[in-house]
């Protein structure tokens, strides 16, 4: 049975009421996005409040994190009050297809680790079927998310399953939002890579491909790469 909460060095995410408890892909995303030159994040789908502390951890922005499931909500809000950050995230109890009915709203910075179980037997709990399936988050909502709210200069940045993320790649472009930077997570080495980090920018510039390994070949073995990319947030690095 997982945790009741999950620490890190500078925080700690208690997740007792999140149907989504912290994983490796959040960790992943809220580490690798790119926040160096944002003010203003939105984090869709929250969850734990998770990445959202982590980006405030890395930069000075404010970040509006939205959560569809009201449980949730309410501990990622307890997470940030508890948290060094707090006066920067405001979370919110929304869904983001009403969030896209908000007018004149800008980021520099969108992040998200959506749901991607697409076509797998749905969970018996709703709150973790609506966590885990894109019923009510269907991808095509990140890229009108994108479209509505980046600045011309900002970046839609998201982890998904290799072929969810192979396709999304396609799908963002025939919407005009390119991927330019994308990440092959690895699971060890010589496996086929499990996860993409995948950036997206409304102008299309050369593709900047990287591969992470996350263990080598034993296990909690970690990859230089990965402690490099973790360590201010893990407690073992």
């Amino acid at each position: 049975m997982p945790n009741n909460y999950f620490k890190f060095k500078q925080f700690t995410i208690y997740q007792d009421q999140c149907a989504m408890k912290v994983g490796t892909d959040g960790v992943l995303l809220g580490a690798w996005a790119n926040c160096d030159y944002a003010h203003k994040i939105l984090d869709i789908g929250t969850g734990t409040g998770l990445i959202a502390l982590m980006l405030a951890q890395r930069s000075e922005a404010c970040i509006d994190a939205i959560e569809i499931d009201e449980k949730a909500c309410k501990q990622a809000a307890d997470n940030a009050l508890r948290s060094p950050w707090k006066d920067q995230i405001e979370v919110i109890n929304e869904s983001l297809q009403d969030w896209l009915k908000i007018e004149n709203l800008k980021y520099d910075l969108i992040v998200s680790n959506p749901p991607y179980f697409q076509n797998s037997m749905y969970a018996t709990d709703e709150n973790r079927t609506n966590a885990r399936h894109n019923s009510t988050l269907d991808l095509k909502y990140l890229i009108r998310a994108a479209q509505l709210f980046l600045d011309n200069e900002g970046i839609l940045s998201v982890i998904l399953p290799y072929l969810e993320g192979t396709m999304f790649i396609l799908q963002a472009a025939e919407q005009g939002l390119f991927c330019v930077r994308q990440t092959n997570v690895l699971p060890k080495p010589g496996k086929e890579p499990k996860r993409l980090l995948l950036e997206f920018s409304k102008t299309k510039k050369p593709l900047v491909e990287q591969e992470i390994i996350i263990e080598l070949n034993k296990r909690h073995q970690y990859s230089e790469a990965y402690k490099n990319l973790t360590r201010d947030f893990y407690l073992a690095f």
